[in-house]
This record gives structure tokens, C-alpha cells and sequence, in this order.
């Protein structure tokens, strides 16, 4: 099961973080540097697995990362995991990530934090994996730029609405009208 998925740069500034077993704000704090530490501190040529940090559960749990440019995936997980398959998995997330953003970088996970959670929910609920085929995780999330894009369109219709009845030029439109002659009252028998 994975325990917390981590992503920070290259200065240990956390760009995203998801913790699927509850810890204090403070403790996610301390979690994340002891990552980086950790981490940050390792050869490029060395694998990328490593024993958990104290905070986190020890040798109970694995540290899986890949670097990135200027950012590390690190996805915290128990022994029943695969390393392999989770390498596998941080690989589709950031496939992902670059197929959604066109050559994701830092700055799109800072600006567009909703979306990347969107995508991450997309991979991993609660700690488990759910999906690992990166077209349908690209077909969920095209699929729900377009549910935005229509709700949009829906909670923008009473701005355009108003738009359209200055465009009208309602009070001009009235005296501009010709009413039918009615007939006079006066020339009516009753």
C-alpha cells in the first residue's frame, strides 16, 4: 500500500504532497524534509529505492523515487509493493503530467495544483493503485476538461444574457415600434 506520495525540487521545496495515513501538519513537515534528506543525498547511478526514514515507519517502508530535472517523485510505500511497479507507476504519472500540461514543468504544479491532484486521484485512492494505462487516465481527464468547459459555458449564460439585453436597446426599440391604428371608441355602439 502507499503510504504518501511526495514531490519536491531540487532546493527540497514541496511542489505536491498526499499522505494516504493521517499525520499532523507538523509531522507532514518533518516527513517531507527527512525525504529530501534522504533522497537528495544519493547517487544519480544508485538505485532508486531506498529504506524509509524514522518518521515514516522505518524498514517497514521503501522510499521510491525517480529524479526528474528539477524535481523528485518519491512515493512512500509497506513491503507488499513492488518497487518495480511502483518505478512503472511514477513513470505513467509523469507521462501523464506531460501529456496534460505539453512539457509539464515546476510551475504547472504550482499553478494548477487542482489538476495534478485530479490526475494523481486518477492513479492512486486511498493508497492503492487504480489505474496504470495512461490512455485512460488521459481519457478521464479530457473528459472532465470538457464537463468544465460545458459549466462554464452554463454559469456563464446569465452574463451573456445581460450582455444581449444592453445590446438590444430595449428603451429605442419602443419608441421605434408602430402599433396597428385601433378603432376609435368614441364611433363604437354599445
Amino acid at each position: 500500500m502507499i503510504k504518501a506520495i511526495l514531490v519536491f525540487n531540487n532546493y527540497g521545496k514541496p511542489r505536491l504532497s498526499k499522505f494516504y495515513h493521517y499525520y499532523p501538519e507538523d509531522m507532514q513537515q518533518q516527513i517531507i524534509r527527512e525525504t529530501f534528506q534522504l533522497v537528495s543525498k544519493r547517487d544519480e547511478n544508485v538505485c532508486n529505492f531506498l529504506e524509509g526514514g524514522s518518521l515514516i515507519g522505518g524498514s517497514d517502508y521503501k522510499l521510491i523515487y525517480r529524479h526528474y530535472a528539477t524535481l523528485y517523485f518519491v512515493f512512500c510505500v509497506d513491503s507488499s509493493e513492488s518497487e518495480l511497479g511502483i518505478l512503472d507507476l511514477i513513470q505513467v504519472f509523469v507521462e501523464t503530467l506531460d501529456k496534460c500540461f505539453e512539457n509539464v514543468c515546476e510551475l504547472d504544479l504550482i499553478f494548477h495544483v487542482d489538476k495534478v491532484h485530479h490526475i494523481l486521484n486518477e492513479l492512486v485512492m486511498g493508497g492503492m493503485v487504480l489505474e496504470t494505462n495512461m490512455a485512460e487516465i488521459t481519457q478521464r481527464i479530457e473528459e472532465q476538461n470538457k464537463l468544465e468547459k460545458q459549466e462554464a459555458g452554463i454559469s456563464a449564460a446569465p452574463a451573456r444574457a445581460v450582455s444581449a439585453m444592453k445590446s438590444m436597446n430595449l428603451p429605442q426599440q419602443i419608441k421605434d415600434m408602430k402599433l396597428p391604428d385601433l378603432p376609435n371608441i368614441s364611433s363604437l355602439k354599445f
